[in-house]
């Protein structure tokens, strides 16, 4: 028997085969995932580094809140969550005299409800790399164990037994508990490092959220002032 591992994969029983084929289609959809979530994920934080620059440049909020609108960017990641939070800040000042509390925790309010549509989108698919991750290695110890118990079922009918009866079957179904490690092992680590970074992009939003809520009650309480003076 040519002990080549596409030899062992042909001869393999059919229950093996079938747990190699589901292991691979795991590995194929974990490896689509991970190249989507990783080009999704640096665009988001490539998109939150460029506005925070942009805001922080001394740049206008009314002219930058207008600029996104005419470039159709203002429902794009942070830019969405600044627009929520600009547009209920102009609501707000048109209403004239407010509690700044009440108005801090608006805009405040405001923008986590759009971050948190962003954050629904950051995250999806992850959870099929953890099941991935956790269930492969299990489903390849299934397929060895099953093609373990058949190697040896097949000794049952044989008078005098060898190592070299049994071996080839064992090496067909120790590969499905290598299938399971290579799918789940990227799996794995790219899950945790995704969610690393989606949890730090998290702690960057809420930065930024209360840093423009705090500078927005500030606006109003400064115009209502210069109202009541006048």
């Amino acid at each position: 028997m040519d002990s080549t591992l596409m030899t062992y994969v042909l001869h393999a029983g059919i229950v093996v085969k079938c747990v190699m084929l589901l292991l691979l289609a795991a590995s194929f959809v974990s490896w689509v995932l991970i190249f989507q979530r990783s080009q999704f994920i640096k665009q988001a934080k490539q998109l939150f580094e460029n506005f925070e620059n942009q805001f922080w440049s001394g740049v206008e909020l009314s002219k930058l809140y207008q600029q996104l609108k005419l470039q159709h960017l203002d429902q794009e990641g942070i830019n969405g969550v600044f627009s929520s939070g600009y547009q209920e800040f102009l609501r707000l000042r048109q209403r004239g005299d407010l509690d700044s509390e009440i108005a801090f925790q608006s805009i405040l309010r405001s923008m986590r409800v759009v971050t948190a549509k962003i954050f629904n989108q950051l995250e999806l698919h992850l959870p099929i790399l953890a099941t991935i991750g956790s269930v492969s290695p299990y489903v390849g110890l299934f397929g060895t164990v099953w093609g373990i118990m058949t190697s040896f079922q097949a000794l049952g009918g044989v008078q005098q037994a060898s190592i070299a009866m049994v071996a080839p079957g064992i090496s067909e179904a120790l590969i499905a508990t290598a299938m399971g490690l290579f799918a789940a092992i990227p799996a794995v680590v790219a899950y945790n490092r995704f969610i690393s970074q989606v949890e730090r992009l998290m702690l960057q939003y809420e930065t930024f959220q209360e840093e423009f809520a705090t500078l927005m009650q500030r606006q109003l309480f400064s115009t209502n002032t210069m109202t009541g003076v006048v």
